[in-house]
């Protein structure tokens, strides 16, 4: 049903910023952190919030999701009245980060405190802001377009455990795939490059990550008497990892880039025209250089790039002064970051070959691997989805050209892709230096008002492209 249009999407927010700005201060009170055994009553309270908020905003379905091993999880939807409109899956997640170190905060994080345009509290932009803005942004929607209905049919995913790795995503994926059913997904838990740039992400890089331990003998042993004598499981290590890259920073895992796609000269030239400074990168980064594959700039390298970084290292004696010995074991944490069409066992297997390689006669090594591992996801540019979001975020932002950037993070993206099998886009509103994993993160309140805006505006725009073209990108 439609009836005269009542405002502009924009008027409507501006007369309801205080709603948004009251609902994230309740919100923001519950520490819902998924990491946290603790704290997994206040996950479920989280999620009890979010569905009063969605029933309050209109959605006449809203339910937690809680019959398997996840933490709960939120499912809402609100069908348009048009029957054949397209179907959007929109996701996201309301648990949050732990706070240590608590002592480095600045104010409580659980006590949201205002300062003008800046908003401190855990989760204030990862995730619990940026979901509200969506609630905000259909009622624009409504107000805007003068409907009593979205004019797609509307299902929200809010998932309870992403901060902690998303352990049980898959299982929840699989129990619930007929709820999952769409024509396109928009994820909600990225952001843009700067608060005057518009950008929208185009990539996630998978990951995969082990433990490597290296064994040399049964015991420590005394090096005056054994050293030069027997293989020493911290050389070892230390010669696996030196052999990791080469000169040039270039992983040198067997078939490591075999399946990269590379970026093409038109990306590479939309990548060049997003403002970047390394020096001011560096000062976020608190590091004093940049550093990594030859050939590439930062933004190409954290973004469309794979990777391999060592996490953390160790064997024998770590206390004070001198211990004398040949440790018995050495250890190295690793991580790969991957991009488009790399595949995670694939990665695996060239790892385990490579370790193997490296590993000397009387060292025994172990590789255990953290999970399956996730894949990269990928929005190609130009498809009618991409186009229609563009648009919506460049409306918010008064005509401005939206950039494509990537994501040098991972996340679930990739097998909710897989599990729906339609198109994905991200509308995030997130900036660099929101420390949204540290103490004291912070959310641009601005922003989450240009958020709800693009998302209003985005739903008038993918029903005009309509179910059959957002689903098959053409």
């Amino acid at each position: 049903m439609t009836t005269e249009p009542t405002t502009t999407a924009r008027d409507y927010i501006d007369g309801h910023r205080q709603d948004l700005l009251d609902d994230l201060d309740s919100w923001l009170r519950i520490p819902g952190i998924s990491a946290q055994p603790d704290h997994h009553d206040d996950v479920r309270r989280s999620a009890e919030w979010f569905v009063d908020a969605a029933r309050r905003t209109g959605f006449p379905t809203a339910h937690i999701l809680d019959d398997g091993p996840w933490l709960p999880a939120v499912y809402a939807e609100w069908r348009s009245d048009d029957a054949d409109a397209p179907t959007v899956l929109v996701y996201g997640h309301h648990d949050v980060q732990p706070v240590d170190p608590l002592e480095l905060w600045h104010t409580d994080p659980f006590d949201p405190t205002l300062d003008g345009d800046v908003l401190r509290a855990r989760g204030a932009s990862d995730d619990k802001g940026q979901l509200l803005f969506h609630l905000l942004g259909v009622q624009a929607h409504l107000a805007a377009t003068g409907r009593t209905s979205p004019a797609v049919h509307l299902k929200l995913l809010i998932e309870g455990e992403e901060e902690s790795g998303s352990p049980h995503f898959q299982e929840l994926l699989d129990a619930h795939r007929d709820l999952l059913a769409c024509d396109v997904v928009v994820v909600t838990d990225t952001g843009i490059v700067a608060p005057d740039v518009p950008s929208t992400v185009t990539g996630m890089r998978g990951m995969v990550a082990a433990t490597v331990t290296l064994h040399g003998p049964d015991l420590d042993l005394h090096s005056g008497v054994f050293g030069g004598a027997v293989p020493n499981p911290a050389t070892a290590v230390a010669r696996l990892v030196a052999a990791l890259h080469d000169d040039d920073g270039s992983v040198q895992v067997p078939g490591f880039y075999d399946d990269v796609v590379e970026l093409t000269d038109d990306e590479r030239a939309l990548f060049g025209k997003v403002p970047h400074d390394d020096g001011e990168f560096l000062k976020v980064a608190q590091s004093r250089a940049v550093h990594g594959e030859k050939g590439f700039s930062t933004l190409e390298r954290i973004g469309a790039r794979p990777t391999a970084e060592v996490n953390g290292i160790g064997g024998g004696y770590q206390g004070a002064g001198h211990k004398t010995i040949i440790p018995s074991d050495a250890f190295v944490k690793i991580s790969f970051r991957l991009v488009a069409n790399q595949d995670p066992q694939k990665i695996v297997q060239g790892v385990d070959r490579f370790v193997s390689e490296h590993t000397p006669e009387g060292i025994v090594a172990d590789v255990a691997w953290e999970g399956a591992g996730v894949q990269a996801c990928l929005v190609p540019l130009g498809t009618p989805a991409y186009t229609a979001l563009t648009e919506a975020i460049g409306a918010a932002f008064d005509g401005a050209e939206v950039l494509p950037t990537r994501e040098g993070g991972s996340g679930p993206e990739a097998a909710l892709q897989q599990a729906t099998g339609v198109p994905l886009v991200f509308l995030g509103f997130m900036l660099p230096d929101d420390q949204i994993h540290a103490p004291n993160e912070k959310v641009s309140v601005p922003l989450l008002y240009k958020g709800a805006e693009a998302a209003a505006r985005l739903w008038s725009g993918f029903a005009e492209v309509g179910a059959t073209a957002l689903r098959t990108g053409a």
